[in-house]
């Protein structure tokens, strides 16, 4: 903090040592008047612009310039800068919170989306897909593959919210703002990270799940029991398809989120870096984020569903799913999954960005960082 205090404090005088938030005394204020002003308030006609007699015409002119000093110093510090260690702890437990609220979106969502006949699906619509679920495999079937995605969300996040980060930290200006072009390209980093270090496999795991429990004779009786037969027949690299449909998705997915999401932040805060934002303010922010996410990438997330899905070994690679997904069912299917992912996406976001921010502000109180 001393590095905040020094531009401010009285240079000469029998006050030289105090800062401008102790300042002097009232008498020493009238015996030693200081030998140098703020050059914002000369020009008033109060001040002897020489500074080597400066007089006050009244108290009042001393606290008010003490008061633009004092604003200065605090916009020195901007937004404070989030310690990368809180950034992952914090982003963990709001994606742990987040996927065991939002779940049943992202099933019948991957549900939809694997559905590839193009005449006589298999589900009529959204609540089609959740009605024959329940009624073969009750409400427990909504969650079928939730344990490979809960495995996954909270290093996820906590991968994602580090990265951004850490990244993003020497980007920002001396106000702490973040412009909106490096948000994008923060954003766009945080999700490579992610889609490499933990998406990819989590999402190639949970779409086997969920897409086993549709065959007649499921294989898989849970999670480690899957991960066991799938690394069994197909190796790590079985836990890795999909592996450019899945960056690509992850990675203009979060640079979406994040550059909306900082722009919104920032036209919000405004030219006051520290006004701070309500719970509800960040969820809406946070919902239109995801929403922008969603129409901006739902094709590639289609891609990558398919990619991972028990039927993979049909592709050759991504462009070839691309390519066969829009000759067999023409270019509405890379929409499918668009309304239950659009549901999922904004609460998702919403939820994650308002927990994020909450738990970062109990970190700073019990965990002091520079």
């Amino acid at each position: 903090m001393s590095s905040l205090w020094k531009p401010f404090s009285i240079s000469e005088g029998p006050c030289k040592n105090v800062g401008f938030r102790g300042g002097c005394s009232q008498q020493q204020q009238q015996q030693h008047p200081p030998t140098s002003i703020p050059s914002s308030c000369w020009g008033n006609g109060n001040v002897n612009q020489t500074g080597t007699a400066a007089v006050y015409r009244s108290q009042d002119l001393f606290h008010s310039c003490s008061s633009k000093r004092t604003l200065a110093a605090a916009a020195v510090g901007g937004r404070k800068v989030t310690h990368p260690g809180k950034a992952i702890l914090a982003g963990g437990i709001a994606g742990g919170i987040e996927i065991c609220i939002t779940f049943p979106t992202e099933y019948v969502k991957t549900q939809l989306q694997l559905d590839e006949r193009a005449t006589n699906p298999r589900y009529r619509g959204i609540g089609d897909c959740v009605k024959l679920t329940v009624q073969d495999h009750g409400l427990r079937g909504l969650y079928r593959g939730l344990s490979s995605l809960l495995y996954g969300s909270i290093p996820k996040s906590a991968v994602r919210f580090g990265t951004f980060e850490v990244l993003s930290s020497p980007m920002r200006d001396a106000n702490g703002r973040l412009d909106n072009t490096r948000s994008l390209l923060c954003g766009l980093g945080a999700g490579i990270a992610e889609a490499v270090l933990v998406v990819c496999p989590m999402e190639t795991l949970k779409v086997k799940f969920i897409h086993d429990q549709c065959s007649l004779r499921p294989r898989y009786r849970g999670f480690f029991h899957g991960v066991r037969e799938i690394i069994r027949d197909q190796g790590i690299r079985g836990t890795y398809q999909g592996l450019t449909a899945t960056v690509l998705k992850q990675g203009s997915n979060q640079a979406i989120r994040f550059y909306v999401m900082n722009s919104l932040r920032n036209w919000y805060k405004g030219d006051d870096p520290r006004r701070d934002m309500h719970p509800v303010v960040t969820a809406m922010f946070g919902a239109t984020a995801g929403a922008a996410s969603v129409f901006g990438n739902t094709p590639l997330d289609v891609i990558k569903t398919r990619m991972q899905g028990l039927e993979a070994h049909r592709y050759r690679n991504t462009a070839d799913c691309a390519f066969q997904i829009l000759r067999n069912e023409g270019p509405q299917a890379f929409y499918k999954g668009t309304v239950p992912r659009l549901g999922r996406v904004c609460l998702d976001v919403a939820i994650v960005f308002v927990i994020y921010e909450e738990v970062v502000k109990l970190l700073n109180n019990m965990w002091k960082t520079e």
